[in-house]
């Protein structure tokens, strides 16, 4: 009770209101070892059921408008799913279906239908690979032992981080001398495939653009990320026959993943709203173009919610508003 109070006195209804919208990724069949923070159906379960009873959960899109009229619920809320894993809809939108919580999910394009993220392509090597180490001098980061659970995730910690932000090209040659290095049997049935994203669309949820390839924009010339963000969205128009209307930045965070030229460019594309990564909640203030998401990793109830009354009191320093971008 305690925490439904403190929520609806920090989100409060109307003009005043703010809009928490949690970013997810994958719901897993069942937990994994290299990545035990990552949720299961289990957990995924307890986080919808708490959602369900502190917050008014609403559709994205229905939210951004109701936040621009001042019209919001108290303790507003929406669920987003980002990249497109296949688990989104045998996992998740099952279980947000079983509990009538709307969701949203951003994909990108270029991986539907046998395509694999090149972050995973470091993951299944990883751990499928049965060297006992694998030398990252190429990376600058010397050998690294594999010989348990405990050593790869030590080892992903390092090598994807290492990755992330190298120019494209650059990116996947490191990716692949990876992939050789472990001999890996690599999974291609990660991402959704073009029927199961329609059947997960015509389940109810709604999607978004998300990019094709999930390039980090800042690295891109504008034209070539203009082109990432329009030909995602033209992609899904054609699958799903209908409009879409919201993007995400890949990876999200101002300055090192985005900037507010690609804000602006999303907007001159004729999208309704976009969102990111930066900590905080919206309010009517906030830039649509660069709305705040926030996902609260405890696993405790308490402190799941403590972390969200954390995001909605302190992170909204961080929101961006249409005054100040």
């Amino acid at each position: 009770m305690f925490l439904k109070q403190a929520l609806q006195f920090m989100s409060p209804a109307g003009d005043s209101g703010r809009l928490s919208i949690l970013i997810f990724h994958r719901v897993l069949s069942a937990p994994d070892p290299l990545f035990p923070d990552e949720p299961d159906i289990a957990r995924f379960e307890k986080i919808a059921l708490w959602l369900k009873e502190w917050f008014n959960v609403l559709p994205l899109n229905e939210a951004v408008v109701r936040l621009q009229r001042g019209n919001l619920p108290a303790r507003a809320a929406a669920i987003t799913f980002d990249d497109g894993y296949a688990d989104n809809l045998f996992c998740a939108n099952a279980i947000l279906r079983k509990h009538g919580l709307p969701a949203t999910f951003f994909i990108a394009t270029g991986f539907l239908d046998g395509g694999r993220m090149w972050n995973d392509t470091i993951i299944e090597s990883i751990r499928g690979g049965a060297l006992p180490e694998i030398d990252g001098t190429f990376l600058g980061l010397g050998v690294l032992p594999l010989k348990s659970i405990e050593d790869k995730r030590s080892a992903l910690a390092r090598i994807i981080p290492a990755v992330k932000h190298l120019p494209a090209e650059q990116r996947s040659e490191m990716v692949a001398r990876i992939a050789e290095c472990c001999q890996a049997k690599l999974p291609n049935d990660l991402m959704l495939s073009t029927t199961q994203l329609q059947q997960l669309r015509a389940e109810g949820a709604e999607i978004g653009a998300h990019t094709i390839t999930h390039p980090i924009l800042a690295k891109l010339d504008d034209a070539i990320a203009k082109r990432e963000i329009a030909n995602s969205r033209d992609q899904l128009e054609g699958i799903l026959g209908e409009r879409i209307g919201l993007f995400a930045y890949p990876n999200g965070r101002l300055g090192n993943d985005y900037s507010p030229t690609h804000a602006n460019i999303v907007k001159s594309l004729g999208f309704d709203a976009a969102v990111t990564t930066n900590w905080g909640a919206a309010t009517k203030a906030s830039d649509l173009f660069q709305l705040p998401r926030f996902t609260p990793w405890d696993s405790s109830r308490w402190r799941f919610g403590l972390r969200l009354l954390t995001n909605l009191h302190k992170g909204n320093s961080f929101a961006i508003t249409a005054a100040t971008r």
